[in-house]
């Protein structure tokens, strides 16, 4: 079975534009205290899903089978390393949407990922993640989170699991990496 070796995913011109929850009315365009491509960039560091369109190049080593690790996935080329130069292939496509090596490689493929439209629940989690990050840069970075049920729980690693406790890692989980 291949196996991914190295990637190089550009960055997109743009992220898809979602609107931001504004529950206390003071969103605007002005306030630069959280960036939405950084919002996006954590989300698509979880996911293998990409919802703007970018170039993407895999190294891939073995033989046998290989999978896309990204979603949607347009293949430009496909190039084995042949005496010290990429050489142009076509390697035959699985039943699974991947490709099948030949032989061991290396080999480099070269793609377009991402596109689309943006589903609900990933504008939801965009916008859970947004508002949750606003409240990080609004306080503190190093205070304790406290949450209370019948006993008091201490999180004090909260802005580092900012997915999982605003709700959005939930709503991301079909779009989830492998």
């Amino acid at each position: 079975m291949a196996v991914t070796i190295k990637q190089v995913e550009a960055i997109p011109a743009s992220y898809p534009t979602v609107v931001p929850f504004d529950r206390l009315g003071y969103i605007n365009a002005d306030d630069a205290s959280t960036n939405e491509a950084q919002v996006w960039q954590r989300i698509e560091a979880y996911t293998a899903h990409r919802f703007s369109e970018r170039s993407v190049i895999w190294i891939v080593e073995g033989f046998g089978d290989w999978e896309l690790p990204l979603t949607p996935a347009t293949v430009q080329t496909v190039e084995y390393w042949d005496n010290g130069v990429w050489q142009v292939s076509t390697p035959a496509p699985t039943p699974y949407g991947g490709l099948c090596f030949p032989d061991a490689g290396p080999w480099r493929v070269t793609a377009t990922v991402g596109g689309g439209d943006v589903p609900a629940a990933v504008q939801e989690a965009f916008k859970r993640l947004h508002e949750y990050t606003r409240g990080i840069n609004d306080s503190f970075k190093n205070e304790t989170a406290m949450r209370q049920d019948d006993d008091v729980e201490m999180v004090t690693n909260w802005t580092g699991k900012a997915l999982q406790l605003s709700g959005a890692a939930d709503l991301l989980r079909p779009y989830r990496r492998a």
